[in-house]
């Protein structure tokens, strides 16, 4: 019987040593590109991530919840958008739509900007950002340091060919046209170089944006860009997993792309059903309406009684009135609302209470985490996104004569200033 459990013990091993080879071919053979991607993931690209889950004391003890929050704003960039910018990037040079020596346009009022403007250059690439005028000036001032093209436009709704975003979008296709044409006036004899399709080259370069060294160009459409979703799924909610080893109760966010709180909920509702999740939403956006009575507008507004502006809060990158591809992902439990003089009393609460320097998203966020905590009760635990520093809201949120100018001055002494 020896002989028969030898051969059968070598069968054995032929078998796993087969299996094992075309495994090792498999993986070996599968998306080359994307390995030379990750291997490229040192340096600033490789702090990306991996942040820590703080916890926030003063609220814990106030509300007797463990409140922790995801300090994004220890990311090489500043915020939350590293991982936006990191994954738009190298998903679009894995597909070929974007080429190393090309530019990354987008349409941004600030943080995913200076995340692209951050992480371009590790990949050869440059960026150029189209902003409006009324975001803070320091914004602008961080894109330009980082060597970013910074063209400021004037606020118009999302419908208007010429808002931000729009010629963001418009940009990346001049800059691959002016590849193309670039690429048809070296085919051409010297002597007829000057004319292409009846154009001067020289007048068409001048009126570019770009340089004639472009490789073409990319628009990183963080809004609808379903990279900005994996980023998340991905990075953001396996981390917030790991940290609490899987003990949390409840995740909170507010959504301007929808990118995060999409994400991030899904993964959790992934790992565990009952986990709650739930959406902060500013003044005049539609978010909360969409959630909690499935439309985007209160019934006074759909009888035409709606703002022209409706986007009135002082809170910059979150709020929006209409349904990304990102937001769709999104799998939450219901809303709540926040409103800018919380926003504010919050932010200087916890620079008094737990030396917590955050922005304007971030601050509505921990509105939201406290909201949570109360409808909750008592030991349970909340996980919410410290999205970004005040160190780009100087201008604006950080500044006491705008708010006072708003009637946004902060008077709380405690956490009275929420009062539901």
């Amino acid at each position: 019987m020896a002989p028969v459990r030898t051969a059968g013990a070598v069968a054995t091993l032929l078998s796993v040593g087969i299996v094992s080879y075309f495994l090792c071919k498999t993986t070996q053979q599968k998306s080359p590109r994307k390995k030379k991607l990750q291997r490229r993931r040192t340096g600033i690209v490789a702090a990306i991530g991996n942040t820590p889950l703080i916890r926030i004391n003063s609220l814990s003890d106030a509300t007797g919840c463990e409140i922790l929050g995801k300090a994004e704003f220890l990311n090489p960039g500043g915020s939350v958008k590293d991982r936006v910018a990191v994954k738009i990037i190298e998903e679009a040079l894995e597909s070929g739509a974007l080429a190393e020596g090309g530019v990354v346009t987008e349409g941004s009022a600030g943080s995913t900007a200076i995340s692209l403007a951050t992480v371009a250059p590790a990949y050869g690439c440059r960026c150029h950002v189209v902003i409006p005028d009324d975001a803070a000036l320091e914004k602008a001032q961080i894109l330009e340091a980082l060597g970013a093209t910074v063209e400021r436009v004037r606020p118009v709704s999302i419908t208007h060919r010429d808002h931000f975003v729009n010629i963001a979008r418009r940009r990346a296709l001049e800059a691959s046209e002016l590849t193309s044409n670039t690429r048809k006036e070296s085919q051409i004899d010297a002597n007829d170089s000057s004319q292409i399709n009846g154009h001067s080259i020289s007048e068409e370069k001048q009126n570019m944006q770009f340089s004639s060294e472009c490789k073409g160009g990319f628009f990183a459409d963080q809004f609808e860009n379903l990279a900005n979703f994996r980023s998340h799924y991905e990075g953001t909610g396996p981390e917030i997993w790991e940290q609490t080893g899987g003990k949390l109760d409840a995740f909170i966010a507010a959504a301007g792309t929808g990118g995060t709180v999409a994400g991030v909920s899904q993964y959790l509702k992934d790992q565990n059903s009952n986990i709650k999740c739930f959406l902060i939403d500013p003044p005049g956006s539609g978010l909360y309406n969409k959630v909690t009575r499935g439309v985007m507008y209160t019934r006074e507004e759909a009888e035409g009684r709606r703002l022209k502006n409706p986007f009135d809060t002082i809170t910059e990158g979150i709020g929006i009135n209409r349904l990304t591809e990102n937001f769709k992902m999104a799998k939450l439990d219901g809303a709540f609302r926040g409103t800018d003089m919380e926003a504010v009393e919050m932010s200087r609460y916890l620079l008094k209470n737990d030396g917590l320097f955050i922005g304007s998203s971030s601050a509505m966020n921990c509105v939201g985490a406290v909201r949570v905590a109360k409808a909750l009760g008592p030991g349970h635990t909340i996980v919410t996104i410290l999205c970004d520093s005040g160190m780009r809201h100087l201008s604006k949120f950080h500044n006491d004569e705008y708010l006072s100018e708003h009637g946004l001055t902060p008077s709380a002494t405690g956490l009275e200033f929420l009062h539901s």
